[in-house]
């Protein structure tokens, strides 16, 4: 069976976004200036556990951005796209129900009419098709039991190995033995709270592993209308909106972080036509605007079906063109934030004394302006990034967001808005995809703090 590797624009701009990022701390280790703030972010435990939890985000989000093409049959040609993260995971995107089902349910939701086993036609709960059919109560409570704890050895195991490598390494840095490393971690006497990361990516790992094993013979979530298993839905959901989140940032960062310096730095004509621009942009209806552009983009897939050869080529660029309109319109309130803050600045002391002395305006920019508004800038790039990924879900809300066969937390609250209303309600995947989403957006928040805390000077002063 062969295997061609399928490279999508947005897995491209996700990759070499982290490559970018990996090489930035790289560089900012081997400053001093940078690695002290860092280090005090990282000795705080708090901040240690959120790091492994976003990192877990991410990893999530990296399997999935590794496509693979393959033929299914020997005599079909009938070509499957997937993920890493579909071939870890299978056979949960592969297989569905008839519809809905409870979190850990054998048997359906509501009554239907079915065939038992004895080949009558009844009307009841109709036995799940893909999970274990347990012979009694007590028989299925053991056998979660069992499973979830295999599942936690091999995740405890899997963890233990990532932290004895981690710690191998670090010895090898420090050039000393692996023993002295690990007695500095369990005593406390590391730079930063290596017994928080330890302990986290131990605690992480253990549940991760009981919900992978539970998910191959149960439906750990539930199932939604059209039978898919609800926890592999939420897991895909974790791609979209972090490449949501994340590339928007990045798009909007250049625009605000240059525009709001040179408007408050330099005043005059050029603060005039920074401040026109943003302000026209601001006044047009965002709603409107990403929904003309959504609009045009799918008339344009429409049109040249040829350059989009799958449904998954279409839904992506509908994705990286809603991430570039999000950044378009999202730049304006932090670029308004970054002006004012560099108007105060330049009025200051040290400011006035470098342009006293003749420094050249891009060093002052860069040497004086930016190390002190850095941290408005973490701080409301991680406001940003929280609100964008609930955006989305308000942007799927009215049609105009990502493709509806692209899995995101937005198409499934869209969904569950109605499974709200019926009777019996159905309640687990609104709370599946909020619980996601809100770990992933508390994680950020209590890293950003520490982060501007460690970098704000009034704070260290």
């Amino acid at each position: 069976m062969p295997i061609h590797i399928v490279i999508l624009s947005s897995d491209i701009l996700f990759w070499f976004l982290l490559l970018a990022i990996g090489l930035s701390f790289i560089w900012l280790n081997q400053q001093a200036m940078m690695r002290r703030p860092w280090l005090q972010v990282m000795a705080s435990p708090v901040a240690a556990v959120c790091l492994v939890i976003l990192l877990v985000y991410v990893g999530i989000a990296l399997l999935d951005s590794i496509h693979f093409q393959y033929a299914e049959g020997q005599t079909t040609q009938v070509y499957t796209v997937q993920s890493v993260l579909d071939w870890i995971f299978s056979p949960l995107g592969e297989v569905s129900e008839k519809t809905y089902s409870s979190p850990f349910a054998s048997t359906l939701y509501s009554k239907t009419v079915f065939n038992n086993a004895a080949g009558d036609v009844v009307n009841g709960f109709a036995p799940l098709k893909y999970v274990y059919q347990a012979s009694g109560e007590a028989d299925q409570v053991w056998h979660i039991i069992s499973r979830s704890m295999l599942g936690a050895v091999g995740g405890l195991m899997i963890g233990i190995l990532c932290i004895v490598l981690c710690l191998y390494w670090r010895s090898s840095v420090k050039k000393i033995s692996f023993k002295a490393m690990c007695q500095s971690v369990l005593q406390g006497h590391s730079l930063i709270a290596a017994r928080s990361l330890c302990l986290s990516v131990i605690v992480l790992s253990i549940g991760m592993g009981a919900l992978y094993a539970l998910s191959k013979q149960y439906h750990v979530l539930g199932t939604d209308k059209i039978g898919d298993d609800v926890f592999y839905e939420t897991i895909k959901s974790i791609r979209t909106g972090v490449l949501i989140g994340s590339l928007t940032t990045v798009i909007m960062l250049p625009f605000a972080l240059l525009f709001g310096m040179l408007a408050g730095f330099l005043g005059g004509i050029v603060d005039d036509i920074i401040q026109f621009t943003y302000t026209v942009l601001s006044s047009i209806p965002s709603v409107l605007l990403i929904s003309a552009s959504i609009l045009a983009l799918q008339l344009f897939i429409n049109r040249h079906p040829e350059w989009f050869s799958t449904l998954l080529a279409r839904a992506d660029a509908r994705l990286l063109a809603l991430c570039a309109i999000l950044g378009v319109m999202s730049w304006t309130g932090l670029c308004r934030l970054l002006r004012a803050e560099t108007f105060k600045l330049r009025e200051l002391d040290f400011v006035t004394a470098a342009k006293s002395l003749g420094v050249r305006k891009s060093r002052i920019i860069l040497r004086h302006i930016f190390p002190n508004i850095f941290h408005i800038l973490i701080i409301t790039m991680v406001l940003d990034f929280s609100s964008l990924v609930l955006a989305e879900a308000v942007l799927s809300y009215v049609g105009v967001g990502v493709d509806p066969t692209t899995m995101s937390w937005g198409n499934m609250i869209n969904s569950a808005r109605l499974e709200l209303a019926r009777e019996p309600m159905v309640w687990w995947p609104l709370i599946a995809a909020m619980i996601f989403m809100f770990i992933l957006v508390l994680a950020l928040n209590l890293f950003a703090d520490k982060v501007r805390d460690a970098f704000d000077p009034r704070m260290n002063s």
